[in-house]
């Protein structure tokens, strides 16, 4: 029975890799605006009803890059008597670690994406508010707090605010600063994350 759970999940995960795959190829092909969803469901031989139980709009192919799933799985793996930062900390290196170059690639055109075209930038708030959900759920977990606590919300808008201050482009409205971020967007960003955590951690000092 384990088993069979854990096929359906692989399964599960082929086919939302395949659609984000294909999604992100088509849009360099044709652009984001000539690519439909049925098109999009084609490419990865699914039905567009499939596509929506993976993704509920088009932006979300591009938004939801899988990087909070591993993140959480990681920090779940990590030993019980490390403090929660010193978790996320593990966990981001791990789950940092866990991608391919070609994955990287993927996340990279993304974050290109999401910064260029208008519908996807305009949802990005609402996924920085899902992923801030998904790890006031891991930390809860971990703490025997609820998710709603203010002190688990407060960590959890820390943890993304990093993410946000290392990740995102000095200049959102140049292409230079959209290139910069191509380029330092990917592994070796890790450390830069590790050491703002590192500063969270030690209470901010300045």
């Amino acid at each position: 029975m384990i088993e069979q759970a854990g096929l359906r999940e692989r399964k599960k995960a082929r086919t939302r890799a395949s659609l984000r795959e294909h999604a992100l190829r088509l849009f360099r092909e044709q652009g984001y605006h000539a690519t439909t969803v049925e098109q999009i469901a084609a490419a990865a031989e699914v039905s567009p009803s499939t596509f929506f139980r993976y993704f509920t709009t088009k932006e979300d192919v591009v938004l939801q890059d899988d990087m909070d799933t591993r993140m959480v799985e990681a920090f779940a793996r990590q030993p019980p008597d490390l403090s929660p930062i010193a978790a996320v900390r593990a966990a981001v290196r791990e789950a940092w670690d866990s991608f391919t170059p070609a994955e990287w690639e993927q996340i990279r055109e993304g974050g290109r994406l999401s910064m260029q075209v208008p519908e996807i930038r305009a949802r990005t708030m609402n996924e920085f508010a899902r992923t801030i959900n998904v790890i006031a759920g891991a930390l809860a977990s971990r703490t025997a707090r609820a998710p709603d606590d203010l002190r688990v919300r407060v960590l959890a808008g820390a943890v993304i605010g990093i993410m946000m201050s290392i990740c995102l482009p000095d200049n959102l409205e140049s292409d230079e600063g959209l290139q910069s971020a191509h380029d330092w967007l990917g592994p070796k960003t890790a450390s830069s994350i590790d050491e703002a955590l590192a500063l969270l951690e030690a209470g901010l000092p300045l």
